[in-house]
């Protein structure tokens, strides 16, 4: 038996909730523990970018503790406890919902894969025996979920590609995502089978992924099948005028385009595949970064002075 997290940023039994507790409801059926969480009604404070949580890892002190002591330690918990992450929000402004994001922000550094492994290796090197949680390394599969009410598609197109950073520190597999658009045109989901159809599918696919007996199968997209990038599964690239070069805006990863018979074709080597945000590699990649960067910044002389000439500007 696995467990199985929904968290929904939506209004409380409103489309966001209700399809994630069709997705609980078949996984439950499958014999697997569900929970079912509400951020939006606890009370989780926005980050304010201070790095405490980074220089807590990066020094050893702590395990990325933030500074903030509010209802966000309920959240971690069940997400570190679960094997399968279901996300879902309501897309405001083409994207999914603010209180998703200030999650995202507090869960992002203070629980990124690469971080804690390489400090878990640091540490027992040097004796330290304050360790990460051992259920941040625990491998999870996840699925995504948003509600638009736009009846064009278009009006949605942010909001699976931000969603993936609820997933990307974690390092979850994400096999499944989904949007529903046009919601406006009737007053629930539950008047939409073909929908709630969609979530049992969603469901099933995260009953096989927890079924599987190889990483491969465990890993496997099982989402739909129209996508560019080969990790995330999705289509927003950036392209660079007058080259050929595209870049995964989820992944970070280099590819080229092509055109096959007037059909666009996206090729990214293996080795780009293997620095995506999504991989291992990738986070190691940004880890480096800020341990070689941030953590090692030249500082300003006479800082405090020079700010003096701009505290009151416009204010």
């Amino acid at each position: 038996m696995a467990k199985v997290l929904a968290l929904s940023f939506g209004r409380k039994m409103s489309n966001t909730d209700v399809m994630l507790k069709e997705v609980l409801k078949k996984c439950e059926e499958a014999g697997h523990e569900i929970k079912f969480m509400r951020p939006d009604d606890l009370e989780i404070k926005p980050c304010i970018g201070c790095c405490g949580c980074v220089v807590g890892i990066m020094s050893g002190r702590t395990n990325g503790a933030c500074v903030f002591k509010d209802d966000f330690h309920l959240v971690e918990d069940a997400y570190y406890d679960a094997d399968a992450v279901i996300i879902g929000s309501p897309v405001y402004e083409t994207s999914p919902s603010g209180t998703f994001k200030t999650f995202c922000d507090r869960f992002g550094p203070s629980h990124d894969l690469a971080f804690l492994t390489e400090a878990k290796k640091e540490r027992i090197a040097q004796g330290n025996e304050l360790l990460p949680d051992e259920r941040v390394f625990k491998p999870r599969v996840g699925a995504l979920v948003g509600v638009g009410g736009a009846m064009t598609e278009n009006w949605t197109i942010m909001t699976i590609p931000i969603m993936y950073e609820s997933m990307m520190s974690a390092g979850v597999d994400v096999i499944d995502t989904h949007v529903y658009y046009g919601a406006m045109a009737v007053d629930h989901v539950l008047g939409v089978p073909a929908q709630m159809e969609r979530m049992d599918k969603m469901a099933q696919n995260i009953i096989d992924a927890l079924a599987a007996q190889t990483d491969e199968e465990r890993t496997k997209w099982r989402g739909a099948d129209n996508y560019a990038c080969p990790v995330c599964h999705q289509s927003m690239v950036r392209v660079t005028p007058g080259t050929d070069l595209v870049e995964c805006a989820i992944c970070g990863i280099n590819g080229k385009i092509e055109m096959v018979d007037g059909k666009a074709t996206y090729t990214f080597s293996e080795e780009e595949q293997l620095r995506s945000r999504m991989n291992y590699g990738g986070k190691l990649e940004h880890r480096n970064e800020i341990a070689h960067g941030a953590m090692t910044q030249k500082r300003t002389e006479n800082l405090a002075e020079l700010k003096k000439s701009y505290l009151h500007i416009g204010e």
